[in-house]
C-alpha cells in the first residue's frame, strides 16, 4: 500500500515532520529578523536576518566577542535581543563608556546607573553571568542599563547574517566572524600639498 493513501498515515507523517521542525528550531538552527539601531553597523536597522546556532544556548561555548540572542531581563517573557558579549565571568568591564548620546538619553529618560556624561566605573562580571553591549553603544540598551545577564538567558549564538533579496538563496547569508575587531585609527590632520611653504618670522 502506498505511504500516503491512508489518512492516518498522512496525519502521522505530518506530526513527525512538525516535531522534527520544532526540535531543529528549538535546539538546532533558527532564522529570525532583527530591527533597531543598537547593532549598527553589524546589522542594519531593518531588513536584516540572522542565523542562530542553538547549540550555544545557556552560554555553552560562548566567548568574548560573540553575538548572542538572549531574553531581555527587563522585558516581558518572549522578548529577545541581539548583543555582543563584552565580558565573561570574572572579567572586569567598564560600566558606562562611552557616554550616551543626548538624543538617546532624552528618549530613554536615562536608564538606571547611566548618565548622559558617562562614567569610568568598572565592575567584575559575577559567576554564571556575562556582560553584553550593542555595537552602536550610544543607541543601545544593554548590560550598562540592567547589569550582567545570567547565562541561562542566552538562546544561542549568531553565526550568519543576510538579507533575503534575489532568487539565489546561496547569496542570502554570509558568515558572521566572531571576536572583537580593532577599531580603525582616526584620520589625522592632513597638510596641504599644493600650496607653497612659507617661512614664518618670529618676532
Amino acid at each position: 500500500m502506498p505511504l500516503f493513501t491512508h489518512p492516518l498515515r498522512i496525519l502521522f507523517a505530518t506530526v513527525q515532520s512538525l516535531c522534527l521542525a520544532h526540535v531543529v528550531w528549538a535546539y538546532g538552527i533558527s532564522i529570525d529578523a532583527g530591527w533597531g539601531p543598537s547593532m549598527l553597523p553589524t546589522f542594519l536597522v531593518f531588513n536584516d536576518w540572522f542565523v542562530t546556532d542553538k547549540r550555544f544556548r545557556r552560554g555553552r561555548g560562548v566567548q568574548v566577542g560573540d553575538c548572542v540572542v538572549y531574553s531581555i531581563p527587563v522585558e516581558p517573557p518572549g522578548q529577545e535581543g541581539v548583543k555582543r558579549v563584552l565580558g565573561m565571568p570574572g572579567d572586569y568591564v567598564l560600566l558606562n563608556s562611552p557616554p550616551m548620546s543626548p538624543g538617546r538619553a532624552a528618549y530613554e529618560g536615562i536608564g538606571i546607573g547611566r548618565t548622559a556624561a558617562g562614567t569610568e566605573d568598572m565592575i567584575q562580571v559575577p559567576k554564571g553571568h556575562c556582560y553584553v553591549v550593542g555595537d552602536n553603544l550610544p543607541w543601545s540598551r544593554d548590560s550598562r542599563d540592567f547589569g550582567p545577564i545570567p547565562m541561562a538567558l542566552i538562546k544561542g549564538k549568531v553565526v550568519a547574517k543576510g538579507s533575503l533579496d534575489g532568487f539565489n538563496f546561496m547569496n542570502w547569508f554570509t558568515s558572521l566572524p566572531s571576536g572583537l575587531q580593532k577599531a580603525p585609527d582616526a584620520p589625522g590632520p592632513s597638510l596641504p600639498t599644493n600650496s607653497p611653504q612659507q617661512d614664518t618670522e618670529v618676532k
